[in-house]
């Protein structure tokens, strides 16, 4: 049976942080890809690229020395994508107080040895969580296709009739 969970987690290091002694953003976004990625193939067996990253969020920071925990869950699967919620997590080891430091939505497809995308293993929700976060990927999938769809246009008045507040 694929493994549809994946968690990481590894200690925050003087050379993850920026000026401000904080894990920069950048890198936490990398964690969180890297730690979709691990769900995603393990999900499907097959090698997978990431489509798109969404709503994620950075709610606290994370400090050096903290223990970072990431973890990765397939929350929904269309015909060829997988969806997969990453949450991250800060734990203070000389205190153990542990908080919620980001989560997002990355949505990846499956592809063959030439490159070829293939259909992704379904999956579906068991719990009261799971079909949460299912509806939540399913919105944003849906807000991110509304989103690109605002940008297929052909001339620059019909984006400054999009964009317009008049």
């Amino acid at each position: 049976m694929p493994n549809r969970c994946v968690d990481f987690q590894f200690l925050a290091e003087p050379t993850h942080v920026n000026f401000g002694g904080k894990v920069h953003g950048g890198m936490m976004m990398k964690w969180m890809d890297q730690a979709g990625y691990a769900c995603a193939v393990g999900w499907t067996g097959a090698y997978c690229v990431t489509v798109s990253v969404g709503a994620i969020r950075f709610q606290k920071p994370i400090l050096v020395g903290q223990i970072v925990h990431l973890h990765a869950q397939v929350v929904h699967t269309g015909i060829s994508s997988i969806h997969v919620f990453v949450s991250a997590d800060a734990t203070d080891p000389k205190t153990a107080l542990q908080c919620e430091t980001n989560h997002c939505m990355i949505s990846f497809v499956a592809t063959d040895e030439t490159g070829q995308i293939i259909p992704a293993p379904k999956w579906t929700p068991q719990t009261a969580n799971d079909m949460l976060l299912e509806r939540y990927a399913i919105a944003m999938k849906s807000l991110s296709i509304q989103a690109e769809e605002m940008l297929n246009f052909r001339d620059a008045s019909l984006c400054l009739s999009k964009w317009s507040t008049n």
